[in-house]
């Protein structure tokens, strides 16, 4: 009788994890825009002049050679820096198709809307 109360106890449990494993999976795919077709990298650089463009350099050297392929685009944001690492982001987004410029405000709106940035 005992084994018999347990393995239900299991089975209940089970189908509980089932349903809560189900219901994230429609959560996921129902109120959110990023879908599972790649990896966005979020680089967030504030007075990195001397860094950026070769840490930019080098995730594109990854992507543009096959050993990254499933990122789907790298969005640089510029956290208010005081120096050139701006403009070096603009010009690298400028160059380089899979490099979407964005500032610190309009990031969460990118985030959410990742599926229209093409």
């Amino acid at each position: 009788m005992l084994e018999y109360i347990l393995n239900g106890i299991l089975w209940v449990l089970a189908l509980y994890g089932l349903f809560e494993i189900i219901k994230t999976i429609i959560y996921t795919y129902t109120y959110t825009n990023l879908k599972a077709d790649g990896i966005y990298v979020i680089v967030a650089a504030k007075n990195q002049e001397k860094r950026i463009e070769g840490f930019l350099r080098s995730l594109l050297f990854r992507i543009i050679y096959g050993k990254e392929e499933s990122v789907k685009d790298i969005i640089v944001v510029d956290l208010n820096s005081t120096d050139e690492t701006k403009k070096i982001m603009e010009k690298l987004s400028g160059d380089y198709d899979v490099i979407k410029m964005s500032n610190w405000r309009d990031c969460k709106e990118l985030i959410d809307n990742i599926d229209e940035v093409k």
